[in-house]
């Protein structure tokens, strides 16, 4: 780190990219491909999660249950445990698209069947037949994010094409969050919450198109063809354990404070995640103003939000941007306790937009840190470690957070006790935001450390 550091710094000063320059790259077919997948990656998501909570929640689902299914995002957590099968080991069958795409639309065609299958056995078919197509769909889906952001590394040539298409990936992925939080609302609503499911499992085939137009990135088997065979006990430990000693070896002590800081770094998006459709819900707001919302001034907000972390990034430096992130994530998450005492079309949506630009800057800043991270040979599994501690505790917590709002409701009464609950988890933002500062001051030493 210190070498790069050094070396940056010796560097010509290179030219700021302006917005314009962001978007005239998206006619590359490389940035082109990247916003699909960053679409493709982002679908599941909240489908398995979030909006999945809204439908059982119209069906009289206790809030609880809602919270404890949420347990399915779990499977983001865990998937550093197969990332090294996904590194080293082709895919049968399409192991000929090459290594990342093979995965990659293996994983895709197994969420969009996940979700097929949501729909076809809906909260009628009972919860746990629901949630058992839920966690299949979840599990692919976390595959997918590992070669997603295994090709998103490898394929960029340089730290400015990277930067291109860290961009590109959470715009996409921006666009399905909000598809599957906004527009989903505005069909149901319309078709019903079967067909609307049954439409977004088809829409995964935006992935695998571009999966198979991407060219298979070459940049890393070099590297890779140099590693022993993971069916020897040379390579097996080197691609279970090789990516942890290797992390390790560059950060020292470090890495645990790096992994600390990425652990909390989203929690207050996190923990209230799974009660934010019920709590619109319970307020009384129609499918159609939340579909409305989010998808005029919250998809406008996201998109500014994304542009802002983008150029804060590049401009301001990632340790900034990070601690700027943190308190707009806090404040964005604890405005949602005005909701209880006002729940007009205004205040929500000055609500909304609030919490879309603070979750896409901040987004853009924490995959931005975690890429830097990353080496060549252990891609994968070393993103997937990073990915895994950033989802970890907050994948964990929300799971309670339907018992705490249950909790409170008998002394603040229901809208009382989601309002209290917000507040709460938006002061999570402050562990993140001192953890970075202590980055940020370790890293500003490190180019005198390392000078003799």
């Amino acid at each position: 780190m210190a070498q790069t550091s050094a070396t940056a710094t010796s560097s010509p000063p290179r030219r700021r990219r302006t917005a314009m320059d962001v978007l005239r790259a998206l006619r590359r077919p490389k940035v082109a491909v990247m916003l699909a997948l960053g679409f493709s990656s982002g679908l599941p998501f909240l489908l398995t999660g979030n909006t999945l909570g809204y439908w059982l929640r119209e069906e009289g689902t206790g809030l609880k249950a809602i919270g404890f299914l949420s347990w399915v995002g779990l499977a983001y957590f865990f998937k550093f445990l197969w990332s090294p099968v996904v590194d080293r080991v082709d895919v049968p069958v399409l192991g000929g698209l090459g290594r990342r795409r093979g995965w990659m639309v293996l994983s895709q065609v197994v969420v969009g069947a996940g979700l097929i299958g949501m729909a076809a056995v809906g909260p009628g078919g009972g919860l746990t037949a629901v949630a058992a197509f839920a966690v299949v769909a979840a599990f692919a889906s976390a595959t997918q994010d590992i070669v997603v952001d295994a090709w998103r590394i490898e394929a960029a040539e340089d730290s400015e094409e990277q930067g291109l298409l860290t961009s590109a990936y959470q715009l996409g992925y921006r666009v399905a969050l909000l598809a599957t939080d906004a527009l989903i609302l505005a069909v149901a609503a319309r078709l019903g919450w079967p067909n609307a499911y049954l439409v977004f499992g088809l829409a995964m085939g935006v992935g695998v198109a571009a999966s198979l137009f991407a060219l298979e990135p070459r940049r890393a088997d070099e590297v890779m063809h140099s590693k022993a065979s993971l069916t020897t006990p040379r390579g097996f430990f080197d691609a279970v354990v090789g990516p942890f000693v290797d992390f390790f070896a560059k950060h020292k002590w470090v890495g645990l404070l790096m992994l600390a800081a990425v652990a909390c770094y989203r929690l207050p998006d996190f923990v209230m995640g799974p009660m934010y459709n019920p709590y619109y819900h319970d307020l009384g707001l129609s499918k159609d103003t939340v579909a409305g919302v989010r998808g005029s001034v919250g998809l406008v907000a996201a998109f500014v939000g994304i542009a802002a972390g983008g150029l804060s990034t590049l401009r301001l430096g990632l340790f900034p941007t990070l601690a700027v992130g943190a308190v707009l994530q806090g404040l964005g998450t604890g405005a949602f306790a005005f909701l209880s005492l006002n729940a007009g079309l205004g205040v929500f949506s000055l609500v909304m937009a609030g919490d879309n630009f603070a979750q896409a800057y901040a987004g853009v800043a924490l995959v931005a840190y975690m890429s830097s991270l990353t080496g060549l040979g252990y891609t994968a599994t070393q993103y997937a470690l990073l990915s895994s501690a950033y989802a970890m505790l907050g994948k964990f917590l929300k799971g309670f957070s339907g018992t705490a709002v249950e909790a409170l409701t008998p002394v603040h009464g229901l809208l009382g006790a989601y309002a209290t609950a917000f507040v709460g988890t938006g002061l999570l933002a402050i562990p993140p935001l001192v953890l970075f500062l202590i980055l940020a001051r370790i890293h500003a030493r490190e180019p005198a450390m390392s000078t003799p």
